[in-house]
This record gives C-alpha cells, sequence and structure tokens, in this order.
C-alpha cells in the first residue's frame, strides 16, 4: 500500500525533531520545497505540528490500550501510533481506514513490520473510542495540575506553575492558545504596496486579514507567503506581529549607532537599519557564525545594505572600543510564549533551566549597559512569559546599575504608539510597571515580554 506524501514527510520532520533534536518549523521548510503540492504541504504541517502539540493526551490514550509507556517502544512505531491516534482523534476530514492503514505502512516502511499487527489494533481500537471525551478515562483523584496537562498537553510542572501565578481561568485559555495553529502574519516593508500585494496574495487563492497589533502587519491562511513573489522580493516577510514589535519599541533614529547583539535569525535587524538609515550603522552580533551567515542571504531578499556582522558570545565583555545609542537584547530564553509555533519546546524544557536561562540573560544584559551611551536606549526582551526570565532579571541589574533606569509606561510607548493597527490601545500591551507585554490567549501572537532601559 502506498503512503501519501504528506504523511511521509510528517513522519521524517517528527523522527528527526525527536531523534536529532531539530525544530519542527525549521525540518519541515528543509522538507517542503516547490516540488510538493500546497495541500500535501498543508497536511504535512497539520499533523507535525499536531502530534507534537497533543503528544502528551495522544500517549496518554495509547498507553490505555498499550498497558506501558509509549516512549518505550521502538520510535519509528512510537511516531506511526502518535500520527494515527491524532488523525483519528482531530481531523474529521481523514477516514478512519486511512489513518489507520498508512500508520500501518509507515511501520512497515521503518523496517518494524513485527510491529505492525500491534499498531493496527491498537488504532482501531483508538477509533472505535474517538468521539469519546479523554476526560472520561481520567481517574477522579487526578490533581488538578496533572489532569489539566493531560487534557491539555503540556507538562505538569508548567501547568502547576502557571495555575499559581495565573489563576485557573488565565491558564485554561493560555493552555488552549498554545494547542492552536498560531496566525501566519507577515510585515509590509511599504505601506504604499499594500493594497497592490494583497490584491497579489488573494489572486493566488490565499485570505488576507487585518494585523491584530500593527497597521503594517496582515495575517494569511489558505497558502504560503513565502512562495509569492512578494516575498521572494523583499517586499513581505513572514513574523509574528509581537517579534515584528520589538525592535519598533527602541525608537531608532536616522543616523543612530545601533547594537543588535542577539540577533539571529534576523528577523528583527531589518527594522532597526531601515530606522538607522544610511546616516547610521547597525552591528548585528550573534554567537554562530552559520546564524550570520544566514542573515546575509535575509538581506539580499530584501534588498538592504548589510550590518555589520560580528560573532561573539555575547555573555561575556563585548570586544567594541565605542558606545551606542540604541542596543536591542532579543536574549536567548525559553520561549514559553512560543509553544503554539513551536511546540517540541513543552517537551525538551524543564523547570530547572529556567535559573540557567535567568544566569545567562543577566550577564547578556549588564555586558550590553556597558557600551550604552548616555542618554542612550535599551531594549532587552524575550519570547518568554516566566518571571524568572524577564521582570527578575530586569529587577537584578538595576539593583546593580545604579546609572540605568527603567523607561516609564508613557515614554516606553511613545515610539510604538503611531504604528498600532486601529482600535489598539497601548495600554493593552504596557504595565503600569512599564514593560511591553503580549499573550497568546489575548492577543493572538507569541507571548513577548520586553523592558526599556535608559542610561542617565
Amino acid at each position: 500500500m502506498a503512503v501519501s506524501k504528506s504523511r511521509q514527510i510528517a513522519f521524517e520532520v517528527l523522527r528527526r525533531v525527536e531523534a536529532e533534536g531539530a525544530y519542527a518549523s525549521d525540518a519541515l521548510h528543509a522538507e517542503l520545497g516547490a516540488s510538493v503540492k500546497p495541500a500535501d504541504a498543508a497536511l504535512a504541517t497539520e499533523l507535525t505540528m499536531g502530534v507534537l502539540r497533543w503528544r502528551r493526551l495522544l500517549d496518554f490514550l495509547l498507553e490505555r490500550q498499550l498497558k506501558k509507556p509509549v516512549e518505550r517502544l521502538d520510535l519509528a512505531v512510537a511516531l506511526a501510533l502518535r500520527m494515527g491516534a491524532y488523525q483519528l482523534r482531530h481531523l474529521e476530514k481523514i477516514p478512519a481506514r486511512a489513518a489507520v492503514n498508512e500508520s500501518v505502512e509507515l511501520v512497515k516502511r521503518a523496517r518494524k513490520a513485527s510491529a505492525a499487527s500491534l499498531v493496527n489494533a491498537v488504532l482501531r481500537r483508538i477509533a472505535d473510542n474517538s468521539k469519546s471525551p479523554a476526560e472520561e478515562y481520567l481517574p477522579p483523584n487526578t490533581a488538578p495540575a496533572e489532569r489539566l496537562g493531560i487534557l491539555h498537553s503540556h507538562p505538569t510542572w508548567m501547568v502547576e506553575r502557571w495555575l499559581t501565578r495565573l489563576g485557573e481561568a488565565r491558564t485554561v485559555a493560555l493552555l488552549e492558545a498554545d494547542n492552536r495553529a498560531p496566525r501566519l502574519s507577515c510585515a509590509l516593508h511599504d505601506s504604499g504596496e499594500r493594497q497592490e500585494i494583497v490584491r497579489a496574495l488573494e489572486q493566488a487563492g490565499m485570505r488576507v486579514e487585518p494585523g491584530t497589533l500593527l497597521k503594517s502587519a496582515f495575517a494569511v491562511s489558505g497558502g504560503s507567503p513565502a512562495r509569492t513573489e512578494a516575498f521572494r522580493a523583499g517586499q513581505i516577510s513572514i513574523q509574528d506581529e509581537a517579534s515584528q514589535a520589538i525592535p519598533l519599541l527602541l525608537g531608532v533614529r536616522s543616523g543612530d549607532r545601533v547594537l543588535d547583539l542577539c540577533a539571529a535569525p534576523g528577523g528583527k535587524t531589518p527594522a532597526l537599519m531601515r530606522a538607522a538609515a544610511t546616516e547610521g550603522f547597525v552591528i548585528a552580533a550573534d554567537r554562530h557564525a552559520h546564524r550570520l551567515r544566514a542573515m546575509q542571504a535575509q538581506f539580499k531578499r530584501l534588498r538592504l545594505g548589510s550590518a555589520q556582522l560580528v560573532e561573539l558570545d555575547a555573555t561575556n565583555a563585548l570586544p567594541f572600543g565605542g558606545e551606542f545609542d540604541r542596543i536591542l537584547v532579543d536574549a536567548p530564553c525559553s520561549g514559553t510564549g512560543t509553544l503554539a509555533r513551536h511546540p517540541e519546546i513543552r517537551w525538551r524544557l524543564g523547570a530547572g533551566q529556567l535559573a540557567e536561562f535567568h544566569e545567562e540573560q543577566a550577564r547578556m544584559l549588564v555586558a550590553a549597559l556597558a557600551h550604552l551611551a548616555r542618554g542612550g536606549r535599551l531594549l532587552y526582551s524575550t519570547c518568554s512569559i516566566e518571571p524568572e526570565e524577564n521582570e527578575d532579571v530586569i529587577a537584578e541589574v538595576l539593583k546593580a546599575i545604579p546609572s540605568v533606569r527603567s523607561v516609564p509606561a508613557s515614554e516606553a510607548a511613545r515610539a510604538l504608539e503611531p504604528l498600532l493597527a486601529p482600535k489598539v490601545e497601548s495600554s493593552t500591551l504596557f504595565a503600569a510597571d512599564g514593560y511591553f507585554r503580549t499573550f497568546p490567549s489575548a492577543h493572538r501572537t507569541d507571548g513577548f515580554f520586553a523592558a526599556l532601559l535608559e542610561k542617565i
């Protein structure tokens, strides 16, 4: 029996995520070339991301039939079972027969034919109960965090800390947002081209909606913007709206000396380059040379003059003799604000790692502030929603460096306010503490944190 192209791709991407530590979005991008039909690309993406988002619940349901942990199975068998169970429970348009039979065939193709009968039997039982609510199978004394963790497919430790900090209603809303496919948002680089670009995307069969935060943003569904001429010509980029907002918060002016300290993969650097213009200059730094090389290709697509690229470890003293008017520290982090976009993170992250991120982030911030000019501003940001990586880092560094202040909300919002979409109030993005925050369930974006600091 043949296996569809979409299932072959999803199986291989999931294998790479589990066996090689790959990120699903990167692995999918590598597999979904121009030769893959749009319908196959869409199903491969749905299967890959769906299995990763719902992995814990899928394993819980499978283990009722297996009587042993899914993770004790051979990886190929586990992946085929998860893919089959996901289709049976979540994709109503997929015939049960196709979900079961092609999962069996995937196991055979992976040279695990001895497990074919097991996969067939387990998935047929899953199919028989596919309409039954998963909650029916939970023991009656299941603790709240464990219950929500299973039903919404998140680690229990993560749910516990969110329940403590956010309460049940906001936690459930966050869990639900993490399990929805995120909006495919685009940044428009020239507002004068908006009508022409939107018309071209719609003629290509895509649906275009306005942005939820920014005037210059829009969301696309029903196709891939990366396959369009507008993308190839550098007129648009694919970027979450909260991520688009981050470099705008820094208020870069023409002629500014700008440092983008953790620049790769380069989504925020172009906005800094445009704002600094030819009168200023931008240094884009990163720890990994290959990621800096990839940024050069991005600048070429966008038809920008190249920033000065520097390979360095930002946790150490920086090798610059001068000072900068503006610095962006978009720090490496746990990524808990991006669990819808990068669902594999929830299975890789451990609670103990938050302290490790905090230490590294604080060192980066101190190193960067040493090169901030008096009166200059630095923006610290993460795509995390955890206090250890956000408020706690800022509090620690401000205590240690009295010559730096946190910019009040009214000032911090000033650069962004003219760029916000109609009816978006800056007060929904900035709290009284002056910090910028987006939340997946509230803003339909990734969860970001940003703090604007000034050298006094």
